[in-house]
């Protein structure tokens, strides 16, 4: 009788992972060896200012349910020794990022690869993702581009209009 509830409680635990994924728009593993408590706890606020969500979960309770999500079978893999993962609702780059940027804080931690998109990511790849700039930061340049000519255009009609009043004035 506890094996069969220990089986059921392994595979409701698999299907939230696998909602997970799905749902996620990135994930990044990563060895948290080495780590105090104080530095997971600051690592957790971080990530929950971003709506990343910090788990460690078992390898193979991962392995399945990334079989369930239809995640390529180069996550496997990854999927060695003690792992953390980082799942980001929100933005790709938000996990990638912080954990970057955590590690060079620490000098701990190490990535293992990632998931974006249903597409697994070597750990080169979470890293370049991690150089991208942020959402925000890129529609603000999108926007600035475009404004730009609009911007120029209303500071020389500015220009007539003042150089006519002057003219107007002189006379």
């Amino acid at each position: 009788m506890a094996n069969a509830k220990n089986i059921e409680i392994k595979a409701a635990k698999v299907a939230e992972v696998s909602e997970k994924i799905q749902k996620s728009q990135s994930v990044v593993l990563f060895d948290y060896r080495g780590l105090t408590v104080e530095e997971v706890t600051n690592l957790r606020a971080e990530m929950r200012k971003a709506n990343v969500e910090y788990v460690v979960l078992k390898n193979a309770i991962v392995e399945r349910a990334a079989q369930n999500a239809g995640i390529d079978d180069r996550i496997m893999s990854m999927l060695k020794g003690p792992s953390a993962f980082a799942f980001g609702y929100d933005e790709a780059v938000a996990p990638a990022k912080i954990l970057k940027e955590f590690i060079k804080r620490t000098k701990k931690c190490e990535i293992k690869g990632g998931i974006v998109d249903g597409k697994v990511f070597s750990p080169d790849q979470v890293n370049s993702l991690a150089d991208l700039p942020s959402r925000e930061t890129l529609i603000a340049r999108l926007l600035g581009s475009m404004m730009s000519p609009i911007s120029g255009l209303a500071i020389v009609l500015n220009q007539i209009a003042k150089q006519r009043g002057a003219e107007a004035n002189a006379e």
